[in-house]
């Protein structure tokens, strides 16, 4: 079954927005990835300053070949737009995207930690 990844991006008020649009800026960079199954960007409702960045993959195997092939590209300027599953931030699955002449834009987040999971169970909406 499938890998989950999840980036949790401590992210203060005022970087919100600026986590926000950068991930918003990325849409099609992980997409295309062989093995990419979903992503979703979690923001906090009440209680945490946290931001989950939620990617499923078909296996390890997918998630590393990214790590290591667009992702990597993209933390080093190298790639397009913002990179992985924390865009904008720097570290793993945090790409910070290229700023004007080259420029790093600064990390929206000041911490991150990367989870793993395998799916184990799943289940979807039951269909007519």
């Amino acid at each position: 079954m499938s890998v989950v990844k999840i980036n949790v991006l401590t992210v203060p008020a005022e970087q919100r927005e600026v986590l926000e649009r950068r991930f918003g800026a990325r849409a099609g960079v992980v997409e295309s990835s062989d093995g990419f199954e979903w992503f979703e960007l979690l923001r906090p409702v009440e209680g945490t300053d946290k931001y989950l960045v939620y990617t499923r993959w078909r296996d390890e195997e997918s998630f590393t070949a990214w790590m290591e092939g667009p992702m990597k590209a993209a933390h080093q300027g190298q790639g397009q737009g913002q990179g992985g599953p924390g865009q904008g931030q720097g570290g793993p699955g945090q790409g910070q995207g290229g700023g004007e002449g080259g420029d790093r834009p600064r990390p929206a987040a000041s911490d991150s930690t990367l989870w793993s999971f395998e799916v184990v169970q799943q289940a979807g909406p039951k269909t007519a």
